[in-house]
This record gives structure tokens, sequence and C-alpha cells, in this order.
């Protein structure tokens, strides 16, 4: 922002805050019968979905995408490996590391998740003009660049 630029009032930045907080239940909920019925937590939803786009991650690099500890991160695939979305197995350059990769069961859990969210996501989009959806992409592509250079850590 230059300085020519008003700043956003205080309280134009909490009402955002709640419509962000009511967009987040809102399609939380939404998600899929499996979120809904508590099976899968969002952030187990999140882990597998972020393993789903690796070939397998280790414990302390699923304890840092998660902002957990170790000890947390193991909980979460404990439950994800139950249900038989995940497994262990040891690396292939480094039989001392262990890796959790996703199953098939769990591809698929993230396919459906991601089209009842493309589902819902069109049904808001229909509320919009085109112009309107256009923004409203070009701005969450501001802001999903802000937090991928983690500047959302810095915010804090």
């Amino acid at each position: 922002m230059n300085k020519d630029e008003p700043a956003i009032s205080a309280e134009s930045i909490g009402r955002l805050a709640d419509i962000i907080l009511a967009l987040q239940r809102c399609f939380i909920a939404r998600l899929s019968e499996t979120l809904a019925d508590g099976q899968v937590s969002f952030a187990q939803f999140f882990l597998l979905s972020h393993i789903n786009a690796h070939d397998g991650l280790n414990m302390s690099e699923i304890a840092e995408k998660m902002a957990h500890t170790t000890a947390a991160a193991t909980g979460l695939v404990d439950r994800l490996e139950k249900f038989g979305y995940v497994e262990r197995a040891t690396s292939d350059l480094d039989r001392r590391k262990v890796l959790v990769r996703i199953q098939p069961k769990g591809v698929e859990l993230v396919a459906m998740i991601r089209q009842d969210m493309m589902e819902n996501l069109a049904k808001v989009m229909l509320q919009l003009s085109p112009h309107e959806q256009a923004m409203w992409v070009q701005i969450y592509e501001k802001v999903f660049a802000y937090c991928q250079n983690a500047s959302c850590e810095e915010a804090k």
C-alpha cells in the first residue's frame, strides 16, 4: 500500500474477520458428509490433502506444515492411518526415515471433498456478476500469495 491510499478502518477489518469466520463455518460444514459426520477433522483433511500432493512426508515435515509439534502431528497421522487413508513406510533412499504416504482410499477422499468444495464455490459464484467473480479470484490469489510467502506467520 502506498502512502496515498487510505488505511482500512478497524471497523472494516473487524467486519472482514467476521465474514471470514462465517465463510469458514459455511464451507467446512458443507465440505462433505465425511467431514460433517466427524469421521475426519478439517485438520486431518488439510494434512491428507498436503500428503496427497507429495510422494511421502516424514513426521518433521508434517509437523512443520501443520504448525504442530511432532507428537501432535503423530496423533493426526495415527487417526488417518487407522481409517486406511495413509500408511507409514520406510524411505527408499534412507531406510531409517519413516514416510507417511497416502493410500488409494485417501486419494478418493481428497478428490470427493475437493469436488464438494468446487460445487459449493460454484453456487457462491452464481451470486456474483462475471466481473465480481473475476475480482474475487484475483483478490484471493493475492491473499494466497501473501500466505504462501509466510507473511501470515509474521503477522502474529
